[in-house]
C-alpha cells in the first residue's frame, strides 16, 4: 500500500489526549499493544533529546516495544515550530499508514493537536525590529506583562497560549501589529470541525482534586528520578538550554534554583504550582475544540480499564 497520493482525511488517525498527569502515555502504550499500532506523539518537549526526566518521556524499553515518533527530534538549544512539528508528524501518519499499522496520535500540546486536525495557521512574514522591541521588553518585565498586552488586543489568543511562552506570544502580538487584526480571528479554521484526517478524537478528564493529587506526585517522583541533575547537566552542554526548551514546566523552575534564585523546594512548589496552570490551560484549548469525545478518569482506574473505555469511544464516535 502507499499513501503517495491519499489525501489525509482518508487516514484514520486515533487522537488521545488530555491535561497533564492524566495518565495517557500509559492507556496510549497499552492501547498501542492491542491494536498493533505506533504512536505519534504530540508533546511540545518530548521533542527534545536528553529532556527526559521533566517531560515525562516513555521508557526506551516501551520504545522499543511500540515506535514512537516525534521524540527525540533536535537539540535542547534548538527552535522548533509548528510548521515543522505538522510536516515531520504528517510524514510518519503516511508512513505508519503505508505499512498498514494504525496511527495513535497521543499528547497534551494543544497546538500539535489543532495543527495536525486543523491545519497551519499561514499568517504575515516577520518583522525583526517589532520582534527585537518585544524581546527587550520581556527581558525587562518579564514574559506575563506581554501576556498581559495580547490580553488586551486578543483575549482568545491569550486564552490558548500559556502565559510564559513567549514565542507564541510574539508571534500572536507581531501578527496584531502587522495585521491589525486578532490572530485568534485568522485562526478561524481551527473553530471548524476536524477535516485533516479521519479523526476519532477521546480526551481523558479528571476531577480537579484527582488532577491536582497526581500532579504533585508527579513533580516528587521526577525530582526523586533527578531532574535536578539533569537540567544541570543540559546546562553545562555546549549549546546549552535553548530559550523555547528552557521554557518547559519543570526546567524553567530548576534552571531559576540553579541560578540561585529559588531554593530547591521552592521550585518544587513552583512546578506543582505551573503544572496546574498548564493543566487550565489545556482544558480551555479542548473545551474549544469541536469533534472530542470526553472520557472520565477515576482514581482507580488502571491504564487497561481506561484503555477498554478508549477503543469504545474510538469505535462508536458518535455514542
Amino acid at each position: 500500500m502507499t499513501t503517495d497520493c491519499v489525501q489525509p482525511s482518508q487516514i484514520r488517525v486515533n487522537f488521545l489526549i488530555g491535561c497533564t498527569a492524566s495518565g495517557k502515555g500509559r492507556v496510549g502504550l497499552e492501547l498501542a499493544r492491542r491494536l498493533g499500532g505506533e504512536i505519534v506523539s504530540m508533546d511540545s518537549m518530548k521533542i527534545y533529546r536528553r529532556m527526559d526526566i521533566g517531560t515525562a518521556k516513555p521508557s526506551r524499553e516501551a520504545r522499543i516495544e511500540i515506535p514512537h515518533h516525534l521524540i527525540d527530534v533536535v537539540e535542547p538549544s534548538e527552535p522548533y515550530s509548528l510548521a515543522r512539528y505538522v510536516e515531520e508528524a504528517d510524514r510518519a501518519i503516511r508512513d505508519i499508514a503505508a505499512r498498514g499499522k494504525p496511527v495513535l496520535a497521543v499528547g497534551g500540546t494543544m497546538l500539535y493537536v489543532r495543527g495536525l486536525t486543523a491545519g497551519v495557521f499561514e499568517g504575515p512574514g516577520a518583522d525583526p525590529e517589532f520582534r527585537r522591541g518585544l524581546r527587550e521588553r520581556a527581558a525587562r518585565d518579564g514574559t506575563p506583562a506581554l501576556h498581559a498586552a495580547l490580553a488586551r488586543v486578543d483575549p482568545k489568543a491569550a486564552e490558548r497560549i500559556h502565559v510564559n511562552d513567549l514565542r507564541r506570544i510574539e508571534r500572536a502580538l507581531e501578527v496584531y501589529h502587522l495585521t491589525g487584526v486578532p490572530i485568534s480571528k485568522l485562526q478561524q479554521q481551527w473553530d471548524r470541525p476536524t477535516n485533516r484526517y479521519d479523526c476519532r478524537i477521546v480526551a481523558l478528564r479528571l476531577l480537579k482534586e484527582e488532577a491536582n493529587r497526581r500532579i504533585n506526585a508527579r513533580v516528587h517522583r521526577m525530582v526523586d528520578a533527578g531532574l535536578v541533575d539533569e537540567v544541570r547537566a543540559l546546562l553545562a552542554e555546549p549549546g546549552g538550554i535553548g530559550p523555547q526548551a528552557a521554557q518547559a514546566v519543570g526546567y524553567a523552575e530548576i534552571i531559576a534554583h540553579l541560578q540561585s534564585h529559588l531554593s530547591l523546594a521552592d521550585a518544587v512548589e513552583r512546578i506543582k504550582i505551573n503544572s496546574r496552570h498548564l493543566a487550565k490551560h489545556q482544558r480551555t484549548w479542548m473545551r474549544r475544540m469541536p469533534g472530542i469525545r470526553w472520557l472520565d478518569v477515576l482514581e482507580n482506574d488502571t491504564a487497561e480499564q481506561v484503555a477498554d473505555r478508549v477503543l469504545q469511544a474510538w469505535v462508536h464516535p458518535a455514542a
